[in-house]
């Protein structure tokens, strides 16, 4: 089985394009950040990168809602490349083939989006009913 989770920042809007086919593709990236202290008491942070696609209506979803900067959930199938820049410098590269979104919050206000589902790029329906201990 090949699946990762991603809770990250967009780095940057979502792009559009389309396959031969007529598909419509979202390419965006996510920085996830991971904070930690050493054994000499400093705070670190790092941030890891990962360019993200989404296919179909998902990717109309995605084009649709999300902007640079917002926060959200990823999960989908890791593909990891090596490539040369146009100087000559070996680079790497996550990429995430996303199956599942959801929308964490938005840039100035809190936004709850239940998850997205891929199939459709619909959000999915929630059975209030099959819940037994609501809070009110």
């Amino acid at each position: 089985m090949n699946k990762i989770r991603v809770i990250g920042n967009l780095g940057r809007d979502p792009e559009v394009r389309y396959t031969p086919a007529g598909q419509m593709v979202a390419s965006f990236s996510i920085a996830s950040n991971y904070r930690y202290k050493t054994a000499s008491g400093e705070q670190r942070e790092e941030t890891e990168w990962f360019n993200c696609q989404a296919f179909g209506k998902l990717a109309e979803t995605c084009n649709a809602y999300l902007s640079k900067g917002q926060q959200v959930y990823v999960e989908g199938r890791l593909t990891s490349r090596t490539y040369q820049t146009r100087d000559g410098q070996t680079r790497h590269s996550n990429d995430i083939t996303i199956r599942e979104i959801q929308f964490l919050g938005s840039k100035g206000a809190d936004a709850f989006v239940p998850p997205i589902d891929s199939r459709t790029g619909t959000p999915e329906q929630m059975d209030v009913d099959a819940v037994d201990d609501l809070p009110f």
